[in-house]
């Protein structure tokens, strides 16, 4: 505790200086100097490092699942990835927006407030192209988009929002709606101008053609779920690698559904292209099995079990008797 003077003493104190009966005595030991660093109050860095880590994987996964979107939609390669991931005000972020282009403004319930997701022209049109017959090129001349490609591209972008929203599964549970469309990013203004901004840029290569994927997510609208992770950014709120019962009858029912091809070898036999060329009907051919010997069942064209042959009904059958070697894999 600091003890007080009174008026007196301090007195003394400086008389007792100011005739040399008390010396100063100066700091000893090397000066420490205190390290500063700039900072604009203008632009606060809000998103920390493990903030903008834990956009890197999520949206990493985004562009994972456009890739294999686009590819099968529109028959040909298509590459998505992250690009670049930088923290702006908005008013940075409009101006940094090229014209023409468009705006997606879109909600993530329950999360309040609105993002945007720009899409250029050289990513756009090209797709345009292709689902209107053609093979991807651009027009001659830059131009708005019409009403009849507006509804096309509205069309997409909510295809981009369902995979967008399962990116941010692994995160937590959001749904992405479509608000609107714009043109023109100087006309409107969704969000505070002074607003902290991630701006996450995702590069397309469609055939020759590559364009830009921008989106725009203010501090507000992801603090609240993604300051949860700050202090495990490579933590999520379901274990790594973990599925959930839902998702894991909804994989068993569509691989319920998919087809295999099914092939029963009953032997082989080795002709001449003399003897074939003058093959019959009615000829015989003796294969290269007895009939006490059990066939060979092929799926998707490996060998995966040994049957019998014989008949249910009317209908031609095999009954399994046996594993075999090749590709055995347990179905």
């Amino acid at each position: 505790m600091a003890e007080v003077l009174s008026q007196g003493e301090i007195d003394s104190l400086l008389n007792a200086l100011s005739t040399g009966q008390v010396q100063v005595q100066e700091k000893s030991g090397p000066e420490q100097k205190v390290q500063c660093r700039r900072y604009d109050f203008r632009r606060p860095n809000k998103f920390s490092k493990s903030h903008l880590r834990v956009l890197q994987m999520l949206h990493d996964s985004l562009g994972r699942l456009l890739t294999s979107f686009l590819t099968d939609s529109l028959r040909q390669p298509v590459y998505v990835r992250v690009a670049s991931m930088e923290q702006f005000t908005f008013e940075e972020f409009v101006a940094s927006v090229p014209t023409p282009t468009l705006l997606t403004v879109f909600t993530m319930p329950p999360l309040l407030g609105v993002a945007i997701m720009e899409t250029n022209p050289l990513f756009l049109f090209p797709i345009l192209d292709i689902f209107f017959g053609g093979t991807g090129e651009m027009p001659r001349k830059a131009r708005d988009f019409t009403e009849l490609e507006l509804s096309v591209i509205r069309k997409l972008d909510e295809h981009i929002m369902d995979h967008y929203a399962m990116a941010w599964r692994d995160v937590t549970e959001v749904k992405a709606h479509i608000e609107s469309l714009e043109s023109n990013p100087q006309l409107y203004q969704f969000i505070n101008p002074a607003e902290i901004v991630a701006v996450i840029t995702l590069t397309t290569v469609i055939g020759p053609h590559k364009g830009l994927i921008n989106l725009c997510l203010p501090f507000v609208l992801i603090d609240p779920v993604i300051s949860r992770l700050q202090e495990n950014p490579y933590g999520y709120d379901r274990l790594a690698g973990a599925m959930r019962e839902e998702e894991q009858g909804h994989l068993r029912g569509w691989l319920g559904l998919s087809e295999m091809e099914i092939t029963v070898a009953v032997g082989s036999a080795e002709i001449s292209v003399q003897e074939f060329l003058h093959l019959q009907a009615g000829d015989v051919l003796t294969l290269d099995r007895r009939l006490d010997q059990d066939l060979d069942l092929l799926v998707g064209g490996l060998l995966k079990y040994k049957v019998q042959a014989g008949t249910v009904g009317r209908r031609l059958a095999v009954q399994v008797t046996s594993l075999a070697g090749e590709g055995v894999v347990d179905v």
